[in-house]
């Protein structure tokens, strides 16, 4: 029986329609024609927004093309619309402004010839970019998650803060999702974030009051036993593939020699796999180089894929982590509370006790209070035995020069999918101070550089790779040339240069050659 909507039905749909959107685009223009009383000052349009915003409430979201967030702004005092305090700082007439839950959007009047609708029904991907900042300061939000809500897609920001996402037009209804340690997290629906366009957002740091925070007594060798124990429940016990981008760079005397970037398939074995081990099939590889090997091959470090691999620390357990059975090595003490997420996490501290004289690691873990999931952790080699450490990560080095170890630091990240933990990002930093044997003045800098982060996780139908796909773990990029493309990676999540890194694209010089795994 086919059932219809009668006229008077109808007339009923069409009107409790048009009251909901007549409600809506009132309660935009109550918000828009709020009072706003600022006081006399002069600042940066990104300091003046934020002035608004602590009056108001209301976080901006705009494209950064169309609004200079430096640009120097003096305004008088006295009381305005919102509407006005946000055309006179930002300084263009005729603004777009949009009123979305706690959000305005700033856009430019833009004139469309053709329906949005039209224009989404043509394109299999669409690409998302912006930049993450501190509300409070302005300053970019380095390694912050960005995510898809409901998918393993995903990616980070770089060192200038920036994001840049490739997703398939199915997701266009999604909500994107950053988090960073010590910072509200925040939704923001992907319609909202037009495509072609840089936005600048912001996250705004969370402080605890003192009534909001339980006084209990930690006890951090306790709080790491039953992360240990809990290790089985948060973290997969099934092989999952990763699709990560990887990126590693060399640079020597204050200049850049060379720099690598990688999308890799990763056949990642369960947590307690006791004799599975990861395989690596590479999909795409690009590699620049001034070609000064002389300079570039001083020395040849641990590191590379196989380094980010080992890294999960919760799949490959370092002593430290082990603390039951090293408490007569390292000293644990509860440092902090903060948030990542929505998530109480407890800090943990720990360092080699001073009794203990070879070069071991110390840092920071982040421990989630709730369920004890490990989500991230940072850690270094103490500082007293720095050069000490040298021969941990030199596996060569050449007969003319002496290298030797100024400082090294790991930070390594999980994420949560589907009520699993995943490694999420993974980053190696070694600086080294070189000098030319048989001469006692002068010293040069290098500085080598890794990463990896996980842009996707598929959990169905996963077998591990035949053996003409895999490539070892323990491959050394620097031993081929390649140059980058700029086409070369297509649809794939790459994390974003910042500026340092495109005046290295723009300086360097290679061979052009290119390498495609399919």
């Amino acid at each position: 029986m086919t059932k219809h909507i009668f006229p008077y039905q109808l007339c009923i749909f069409l009107f409790c329609w048009l009251t909901c959107m007549t409600t809506a685009v009132r309660a935009e223009g109550d918000v828009l024609n709020r009072i706003v009383y600022l006081s006399k000052s002069k600042g940066t349009v990104y300091v003046l927004l934020g002035m608004v915003s602590e009056r108001t409430d209301f976080l901006f979201i705009y494209d950064s093309k169309v609004v200079d967030n430096e640009r120097l702004v003096k305004i008088e005092k006295g009381s305005r619309t919102l509407r006005q305090a946000i055309t006179e700082i930002v300084g263009i007439q005729d603004l777009e402004l949009r009123v979305v839950g706690n959000h305005i959007l700033i856009n430019a009047p833009v004139k469309r010839e053709y329906p949005m609708e039209q224009v989404v029904d043509t394109l299999a991907h669409f690409v998302l970019e912006g930049t993450l900042l501190d509300k409070k300061n302005g300053v970019p939000i380095v390694y912050a998650t960005v995510g898809v809500e409901g998918t393993s897609i995903g990616s980070i920001t770089n060192q200038a803060g920036e994001f840049r996402l490739h997703l398939a037009d199915s997701l266009r209804r999604k909500s994107l999702v950053f988090s960073h340690v010590g910072y509200v997290a925040q939704k923001i629906d992907i319609p909202l974030l037009t495509a072609g366009q840089h936005f600048t957002l912001t996250l705004e740091p969370r402080i605890f009051p003192l009534q909001e925070v339980v006084i209990r007594v930690v006890h951090p060798i306790r709080l790491m036993r039953e992360m240990l124990e809990k290790r089985m429940i948060n973290y997969s016990q099934k092989p999952v593939y990763f699709t990560t981008f990887y990126r590693e760079g060399v640079q020597y005397k204050q200049k850049f020699r060379s720099l690598t970037e990688a999308v890799f398939k990763i056949y990642k074995s369960p947590v307690q796999s006791l004799y599975a081990r990861e395989q690596v099939k590479l999909l795409k590889m690009s590699r620049i180089t001034d070609g000064l090997e002389q300079d570039t091959l001083i020395a040849r470090m641990s590191g590379g894929i196989d380094a980010c691999l080992q890294l999960d620390i919760i799949n490959h357990l370092p002593d430290f982590l082990l603390a039951d059975a090293h408490k007569d090595v390292y000293a644990y003490t509860s440092a902090d509370v903060t948030i990542v997420g929505d998530h109480l996490v407890n800090v943990i501290s720990f360092e080699q006790k001073k009794e203990v004289k070879e070069p071991l690691y110390c840092g920071e873990l982040y421990i989630d209070s709730d369920n004890g999931a490990l989500l991230q952790a940072q850690i270094r080699i103490h500082p007293r035995y720095m050069k000490q450490a040298t021969d941990m990560v030199v596996q060569r080095q050449a007969r003319r020069m002496k290298i030797v170890l100024q400082e090294l630091t790991y930070t390594i990240s999980y994420k949560p999918w589907n009520g699993t933990y995943y490694i999420n990002h993974v980053r190696g930093d070694l600086h080294f101070k070189v000098k030319q044997k048989r001469q006692w003045l002068g010293s040069s800098s290098l500085h080598t550089w890794f990463e990896m982060v996980t842009c996707k996780i598929d959990t169905v139908g996963v077998t591990r790779f035949q053996r003409n796909e895999r490539i070892p773990t323990r491959t050394v990029f620097a031993d081929t040339h390649f140059k980058y493309d700029s086409d070369f990676w297509e649809n794939f999540n790459v994390i974003p240069w910042e500026k340092q890194l495109v005046e290295v694209i723009e300086q360097l010089t290679s061979k052009i050659e290119k390498i495609e795994y399919e």
